[in-house]
């Protein structure tokens, strides 16, 4: 059974088409579930807005809830439609966004981080000038970060956890122990990390994590899930096959996706 947890819609500003389209998109590829998962609003803001361009706004909430859920219905039989959203991880407001998903029946969670030390991780102009000292300093803030998402108990899956190669691959060669403590903490905690195939639109040009994070992953015991992060509906379910095959070649037997944050199986 085929499922893609990681799509957007044209509310976050930076994504093209409805969330109809991406369902009908869903459908056109095989998919027997689709997860509507697009960016949480800046809840901390006092804008409505903060970022046009990134996230969608405070006032669209309820809208994007409601949406989903009508369609949920209305596709009942013909895919399954499930309600998540990818949301940012700050520490200092985790209470207040914990609250304002408390209020919804959201089926999963998705964790990124986006920003670290105050800075895009797409950035690539982040690095310039850095010692290698600093370079794995700015590696351990990043996946410091990712370990306290695990630790917050607010997600079910966490997104694109190497994504900081995106614009800058060299992030992969950056030794340093944190990823393997990431690693066991999501274990520890039982919830899983995305294979997301968005990475191949980046610089980096491959999926999300690293085959070297994910041989780590399986021998820790961390759950794995699928998204293609899509942000056009032509890229639902991109690379499903092949990300299968590679999971099978490390050694999975399996991975899950969520219903109302329960967890199911699906063989590979």
């Amino acid at each position: 059974m085929k499922f893609d947890l990681h799509t957007h819609h044209e509310r976050c500003g930076h994504a093209v088409g409805t969330i109809r389209d991406y369902i009908e998109a869903g459908i056109r590829h095989g998919l027997g579930v689709i997860g509507i998962s697009d960016h949480s609003p800046y809840f901390a803001s006092d804008l409505d807005r903060e970022q046009p361009g990134i996230a969608m706004a405070k006032s669209e909430f309820n809208r994007y809830i409601e949406e989903v859920l009508k369609l949920k219905e209305e596709y009942s039989g013909r895919i399954e439609v499930l309600l998540g959203v990818e949301s940012d991880f700050f520490p200092e407001h985790a209470d207040l966004y914990r609250q304002m998903y408390e209020q919804y029946p959201f089926d999963y969670i998705i964790g990124s981080v986006h920003l670290s030390g105050g800075v895009s991780i797409f950035n690539k102009k982040r690095w310039n000038g850095l010692t290698d000292k600093q370079k794995i300093e700015q590696k351990e803030i990043y996946y410091d970060l990712i370990e306290q998402s695990a630790r917050s108990g607010m997600f079910q899956i966490l997104g694109h956890i190497d994504a900081m190669r995106g614009f800058y691959p060299a992030f992969s060669d950056i030794q340093t122990d944190a990823v393997d403590r990431t690693l066991q903490a999501i274990a520890a905690h039982g919830i899983a990390i995305e294979i997301n195939t968005s990475g191949k639109t980046k610089d980096c040009g491959g999926w999300y994590p690293i085959d070297a994070v994910l041989e780590r992953a399986h021998h820790y015991g961390v759950k794995v899930t699928f998204g293609s992060d899509a942000h056009k509906p032509e890229r639902v379910g991109d690379d499903w096959e092949e990300v299968a095959k590679r999971l099978k070649a490390i050694g999975f037997t399996e991975w899950v996706y969520y219903k109302q944050k329960k967890l199911y199986s699906v063989p590979l």
